[in-house]
């Protein structure tokens, strides 16, 4: 070390230590950081026998290996140093490097790693220096070496500072990685307790805010008797929540009738509700129950009830005051125990400005309002959704298709869903059916979601309106490209973390909904 050293001839040390300062600042420079090579290619160059990088765990205050080269996986386990003890535990307390050249000496060295103090018959020496994110000491950074009884270890040291300088900032995202990591699963051991008592169909899928927002209101009316009204655009799985609170209420073991009133002609449909007697009229040979009987002591789902003839309308008003149905041709009153689901995607209230609807029927079934929100209203939801219908149409016909390209996900999220769930489901059955390679590719999907001029489904209102849209959905795009994480979203898009602050409130996003 001590000789002279011309540059770039074949034993130069600093053109050696220049090469390898290049090599790890580029390994550190690429996003998948893999230490544990850092590390290797640092040993190399110093003939360390041993490694280790170290980092203080902000929640316990202990101090664990991060990364490691010449110690197995359960020596690296083991190891756990604290502060202010040992060698490593001081380190962290002074932020000063420390050299021990003989550790068969050293009574503070602790060795929990179990470090041979003698290779060939030579001491081992171990140097240990603080590792730095900003002016905080976050970890250490050592390694053993064989003693070669030489004046100065100045320029390992020297090294090794430059190097622990350097992995300072990777060592810092790690610890915050982990930190976020052990946070999240917290949250979802959290979350899965709540859920434990939350069984939703399988086939209700959806984790944007509106439709959480839904699920809060299914959990808290399904324990109830109350009367739910739900509404929401045709198509949108409105029979689906009827469902969710039938099965998640204490009638779940009992009847669960459902009716479609648009499908019952009116002449028939009082007889379908309510039953009749034999000989009430004309075919009537022999005396039926209606669905309100058979529902009796469970559920009864009244699907378009905004159709229902305004004749049958008292009626069913009566059956909401006093529990009490008439069947067809007899004055005897027959008590029902039932719970009334109702749906429409009706405008109830234009309906009753026009006569169409009685105003008391309205505020008697409009105890508990259900929104459901139309899939152009959830978007995010879609690539759910999709995995969900893939695997449906997998199984029904037979198809093995293992995924859906960018694009055509892409496609199916700008487009405006006139039909809803059931026009995307129908969307990709016709792309399974038509993948040839097991993959669904934009050309796999019809041709009217290729132009939103030609479907009429352009974005409708003021410049800014329309921008503003696009704005929310980029945004939205790169939190669910960072797992939630606001701050990557925004050197991806190329703003301030400031900037995407404020469009985060201005739009109202919440962003751990996608840390998934």
């Amino acid at each position: 070390m001590g000789t002279y050293c011309k540059f770039n001839a074949p034993d130069c040390y600093g053109a050696k230590e220049l090469e390898v300062l290049l090599e790890i600042s580029y390994l550190l420079s690429n996003r998948e950081i893999d230490l544990d090579e850092v590390i290797r290619i640092l040993a190399d160059h110093l003939s360390a026998e041993r490694i280790i990088v170290t980092i203080v765990n902000r929640e316990t205050s202990t101090i664990v290996i991060e990364g490691s080269y010449g110690i197995d996986g359960q020596e690296r386990k083991n190891a756990v140093y604290q502060l202010g003890k040992g060698i490593i535990g001081k380190v962290i307390d002074s932020g000063e490097t420390v050299l021990i050249k003989k550790i068969a000496e050293s009574e503070e060295f602790l060795n929990l790693t179990h470090a041979p103090t003698h290779i060939n018959g030579r001491d081992v020496s171990f140097i240990c220096t603080p590792v730095r994110y900003k002016d905080e000491i976050i970890g250490t950074l050592s390694f053993h070496k064989v003693y070669e009884g030489v004046v100065s270890y100045d320029y390992d040291i020297r090294l090794l500072k430059i190097v622990g300088s350097m992995i300072g900032r990777t060592m810092r995202r790690r610890q915050e990685y982990a930190e976020e990591m052990e946070l999240l699963r917290a949250e979802n051991i959290s979350l899965r307790g709540e859920l434990t008592n939350r069984i939703l169909p399988e086939k209700i899928k959806g984790n944007s805010s509106k439709m959480n927002e839904v699920f809060r209101l299914i959990e808290s009316v399904a324990v109830t008797d109350a009367t739910v009204l739900i509404r929401g655009e045709s198509g949108v799985g409105k029979e689906l929540i009827a469902d969710a609170i039938h099965f998640n209420s204490p009638r779940k073991t009992k009847p669960f009738i459902k009716v479609n009133c648009a499908a019952l002609p009116e002449s028939l449909i009082e007889s379908e509700l309510f039953g009749h007697e034999k000989g009430a009229f004309t075919g009537a040979s022999n005396t039926r129950i209606g669905r309100f009987e058979a529902a009796n002591g469970g559920t009864i789902f009244l699907d378009e009830f905004g159709d229902i003839p305004a004749s049958t309308q008292v009626k069913l008003l009566r059956v909401l005051q006093e529990r009490e149905i008439e069947r067809i041709g007899s004055t005897k009153p027959i008590r029902v125990d039932v719970r009334i689901l109702c749906a429409t995607n009706r405008n109830l209230e234009e309906l009753m400005a026009s006569g169409g609807f009685r105003e008391d029927l309205y505020y008697r079934i409009n105890v508990f309002p259900v929104y459901i929100p139309a899939l152009r209203e959830r978007i995010n939801d879609i690539p759910i959704l999709t995995d969900f219908f893939i695997d449906k149409f997998n199984k029904r016909h037979g198809k093995h298709i293992k995924r859906i390209t960018s694009s055509a996900i892409d496609t199916l999220m700008v487009y405006h869903w006139p039909g809803n769930i059931r026009e995307l489901e129908n969307c990709i059955e016709r792309a399974c059916i038509l993948s040839s390679d097991n993959v669904i590719r934009t050309n796999n999907l019809p041709a009217s979601l290729q132009t939103a001029a030609g479907t009429e489904t352009m974005q409708s209102g003021t410049l800014d309106i329309i921008l503003g849209k696009m704005e929310k959905q980029i945004i939205v795009d790169a939190l669910i490209a960072t797992k939630g994480n606001s701050t990557k979203a925004a050197e991806q898009l190329g703003i301030t973390e400031r900037m995407m602050g404020i469009r985060i409130k201005k739009y109202d996003i919440e962003p751990k909904r996608f840390k998934v």
